[in-house]
Parts: C-alpha cells; sequence; structure tokens
C-alpha cells in the first residue's frame, strides 16, 4: 500500500480488525519512510460492477462516489455514521449478487432512496429533490406528503413533541 504523506510503497500494518458490521478489514499502517500513519479498508468485492446512466454512458461504479453524495444528503443531520456504513454496504451488497454486471443508475437511486427513507427523512427528501430532479415547490410537497402516508410515526430525525405543547 502507497504511503498518502510520502508515496513510499513500503508501509507496515500496525493492527488490523474487522469493522462493526464484519463487512470490512480496517488495517491502522504506518509508514517507515515518513512516520505516517493512515487507515485501510479492504472489502469483499463480488465483481466489477458498471454504472449505465440515463444518457447510455457507461461508468465503473465507485462506492466513495455514493458515500459521497449521501453525506451530502446527510450534512448536519443527526445519523450515526456506522448507519451510513451498513446501508452503503447493504447497497453494495444487492447489488453484487443480483448478477447483473451493468446497473441502470435509477436502480441505485431507488436502492438509496429506500435506505435513506429508513435513516432520516430531511436526507431522504434532500437526496430525492436531486435523484428526481424536482423543478417546483409541489414535488417536495407531492414527496412530503407520500413520506406522511407511509409513516404512521413522527418523522425520524426530529425530537417528537410532548402531547399538549406548542
Amino acid at each position: 500500500m502507497r504511503c498518502p504523506y510520502c508515496g513510499s510503497l513500503d508501509t507496515q500494518v500496525k493492527d488490523s480488525r474487522p469493522t462493526e458490521d464484519s463487512s470490512a478489514i480496517r488495517r491502522r499502517r504506518v509508514c517507515p519512510d515518513c512516520g505516517g500513519r493512515f487507515t485501510t479498508f479492504e472489502r469483499v468485492q463480488l465483481r466489477d460492477l458498471v454504472v449505465v446512466k440515463k444518457s447510455g454512458r457507461r461508468v465503473v461504479f465507485e462506492r466513495e462516489k455514493l458515500m459521497r453524495s449521501l453525506s451530502i444528503a446527510l450534512r448536519k443531520r443527526p445519523v450515526d455514521p456506522e448507519r451510513v456504513e451498513r446501508m452503503v454496504n447493504g447497497v453494495v451488497r444487492q447489488l453484487e449478487s443480483e448478477g447483473e454486471s451493468e446497473i441502470p443508475s435509477s436502480r441505485i437511486g431507488e436502492l438509496v432512496m429506500q435506505g435513506l427513507k429508513t435513516l432520516d427523512d430531511v436526507a431522504y427528501v434532500r437526496f430525492a429533490s436531486v435523484y428526481r430532479d424536482f423543478r417546483e415547490a409541489r414535488d417536495f410537497h407531492a414527496l412530503i406528503d407520500e413520506l406522511a402516508t407511509d409513516d404512521d410515526e413522527p418523522p425520524k430525525g426530529r425530537p417528537q413533541k410532548a402531547p399538549g405543547k406548542a
């Protein structure tokens, strides 16, 4: 593994352990040349996935890109990063196990929407506004109405008001 600080190819593993959900191995590494310390993650990859965009263009699936888009949707939201990691692992596992190496971008979007719905309603609406290309305020109203009919419980990520209090 190349050192991200000095570029040396001779790094040493100091500690290895599985992640909380055992979907990856977390390795603490140190570079003997510059003394830099960093962490790497090793994951199982069942197959190389290719994303087929709406335009028909094909690009290699990047887990990091998915994480970046989720971090934007979840910005300043009270969601544990471990839960986000588990959700992404579940999405990737599901994509890899579907048996196809070419995945339509719409399939990835739908899986992410399902996952976000259980994590945080605000992040779900944020992601949906980009994914579904909202153009008007009524698009938000329709999605929020859909959320309200799906949930009989208070929205996730927001404290519940005490009965009788304003």
